[in-house]
């Protein structure tokens, strides 16, 4: 019967995200994962540049009209605030600090939450009282399809951090979920810079017309 092996900090491995062929595979898996994620989001974009500003008459909003950028600034700091703390529940994992990486990892969840519900508060004011729906124009599509399907991966990011943490609660940490955890942080990273693109391209350079 396999016995599982019991760490300390002492006995900890350095990198143990890498310590084992599954986790060293499970690296490989996640970057083909990623790659894939990168040409996606890359269309989502193209479509966007092309799309922006084409409304059927010159009676409907345009970039100008609709984005305000106090709050895509104050979304961006939250998210990037997420990313740091997810860095800081990382440090802990290496340290073998079980407590703490679950303590930062919340905070990591809940900043995510807030962000989450301000995008919600958006788009809800968007289109109740600026009437910019989702089909009112080819570029209110192609933002919301943008915009709402990284909130999706926002979604999907806060709901693999939630099952991790509650399914390793009782476990602690060892050399089978570390790598699990390391990359469900990697994957918060990537729609952290995914939004940064999105804070330019969409808000910044919709401000300036």
């Amino acid at each position: 019967m396999h016995v599982e092996q019991q760490f300390t900090p002492k006995t900890w491995p350095e990198s143990p995200e890498r310590a084992t062929l599954e986790g060293k595979n499970k690296f490989l898996g996640f970057w083909f994962f990623l790659g894939g994620e990168t040409v996606l989001f890359a269309s989502f974009f193209a479509t966007y540049l092309a799309l922006k500003d084409k409304v059927p008459s010159k009676s409907e909003l345009i970039s100008t009209d609709v984005f305000a950028l106090p709050l895509a600034f104050i979304m961006t700091m939250v998210l990037l605030t997420s990313s740091i703390t997810s860095v800081y529940a990382m440090y802990h994992m290496k340290n073998f600090n079980f407590k703490k990486m679950q303590l930062w990892l919340i905070i990591t969840v809940a900043l995510g939450l807030t962000f989450l519900g301000f995008e919600i508060y958006e788009f809800y004011h968007y289109t109740t009282e600026l009437g910019f729906g989702y089909t009112s124009s080819a570029f209110s599509s192609a933002f919301y399809t943008l915009v709402g399907f990284h909130g999706g991966h926002v979604v999907f990011g806060l709901g693999w951090l939630i099952a991790l943490m509650v399914r390793n609660s009782k476990r602690g940490l060892n050399l089978a979920n570390a790598p699990k955890f390391y990359i469900a942080s990697l994957y918060w990273h990537f729609i952290d810079v995914v939004w940064v693109f999105i804070f330019t391209v969409v808000y910044l350079m919709g401000m300036v017309g």
